[in-house]
């Protein structure tokens, strides 16, 4: 680590200044903004006996200027980060290691792909990757692990030496289609059909879609939403990781960033997804429902978005991790990241093989969901 460089682990969002953490992180992603980082926690969706204990890690120079900057956690588990690595504690256990807690840069419960080591220049970002690696071996941690990075983040913590690992999400990507219309126009005729039915049977005659940001989201829209994210969240995670004060703090200082589809029937609010917007994408988030309708959940989460994103020129849409189905609506398979420093040379090394295999069955799956779009074929 270079010598001109002083590092600082704190214990919260809160004790660091939000002009400067956001001067690293940018305006372009939500999710890795102070505000956010901060809402996690005075809603204590983190900390206490979450399993996500706060330990941001700041880099400053010898001018006393803050250079870089990581949302870093200290974890005592594995759930809420959508990079898989379950086994990996198993195996450590078993082998008589003790896996947890280990150290987690990452946006909690949110896999979002955006920048992880936020720095301005290489020289600082090495700084803050050595402060991490350096931070994990003197606390006797097992690991640390950076999820979602951005892929020139990725290439350069994989020249320094971490373990690099791969997966695929599905994202809409705006080809700067005038309207919806213009969208299905790419699409072969049988999709194209398919895609009108789903939007007009998702209405029908008795449902209204009303789109809300910023200060048109009331208290009982988002009591509604919460709801819907308490029945979604309890049946596919089993105990869901927001509580309503994160939503009514996320309305409070991000509502800007807000978009929430809101499906009405009879004046009554059945269904919603939650957006957030950056300054190019749209970032899918939440779902759920009080009563089941077909193609209601393809309507608000999909083609609403895709509709957004048109109207506001926006580049793309992220949708989330997993769901295959996302294909057959226009979203196409993209690369994530992670890399990950394991202490022990041992089991780093038995991590790197099953990774290297990893990555090729992710490149093939890649190039097979690829010929299974529903884009035209080009001749």
């Amino acid at each position: 680590m270079s010598s001109n460089h002083t590092i600082r682990v704190h214990n919260s969002m809160t004790e660091i200044d939000g002009d400067r953490w956001n001067a690293l992180a940018s305006t372009d992603n939500p999710f890795v903004s102070h505000d956010f980082l901060t809402i996690l926690e005075q809603s204590q969706c983190v900390g206490g006996r979450s399993g996500w204990h706060p330990r941001p890690v700041t880099v400053w120079n010898d001018t006393g200027v803050m250079v870089a900057a990581a949302p870093v956690y200290l974890k005592h588990h594995s759930m809420g980060e959508y990079v898989f690595d379950q086994a990996w504690g198993d195996a450590y256990a078993r082998a008589g290691g003790q896996y947890y807690p280990k150290l987690q840069v990452a946006v909690p419960f949110s896999p979002v792909p955006g920048p992880r080591l936020l720095a301005h220049t290489d020289h600082d970002r090495q700084a803050l990757l050595d402060a991490l690696i350096h931070l994990t071996e003197s606390s006797q941690l097992s690991s640390l692990h950076v999820t979602f990075p951005n892929q020139d983040e990725w290439s350069f913590m994989g020249k320094a030496g971490l373990l690099q690992r791969t997966d695929l999400q599905y994202h809409w990507l705006n080809q700067g289609y005038k309207n919806f219309d213009d969208f299905l126009n790419g699409l072969s005729s049988r999709k194209r059909k398919v895609i009108r039915r789903e939007r007009r049977d998702a209405v029908g005659t008795d449902k209204t879609i009303k789109i809300l940001t910023g200060r048109d989201i009331k208290d009982h829209h988002w009591d509604a939403f919460f709801a819907f994210y308490m029945d979604t969240g309890g049946r596919k995670w089993g105990r869901p990781y927001l509580n309503r004060a994160f939503f009514s703090l996320l309305g409070e200082k991000l509502g800007d960033r807000v978009v929430l589809a809101l499906a009405y029937r009879d004046g009554m609010i059945i269904a919603g997804a939650l957006n957030l917007v950056g300054s190019d994408t749209l970032y899918g988030r939440y779902w759920g429902c009080t009563e089941d309708h077909p193609f209601l959940h393809f309507e608000l989460c999909y083609y609403q978005a895709i509709d957004y994103a048109i109207a506001h020129n926006l580049h793309r849409v992220e949708a989330g991790a997993q769901g295959e189905h996302k294909l057959a609506r226009g979203y196409e398979p993209v690369y994530t990241y992670s890399a990950h420093w394991i202490v022990d040379q041992g089991f780093r090394a038995a991590v790197a093989r099953y990774l290297t295999q990893e990555r090729e069955m992710v490149d093939h799956n890649q190039k097979i969901l690829d010929q299974h779009t529903p884009f035209k074929s080009e001749l």
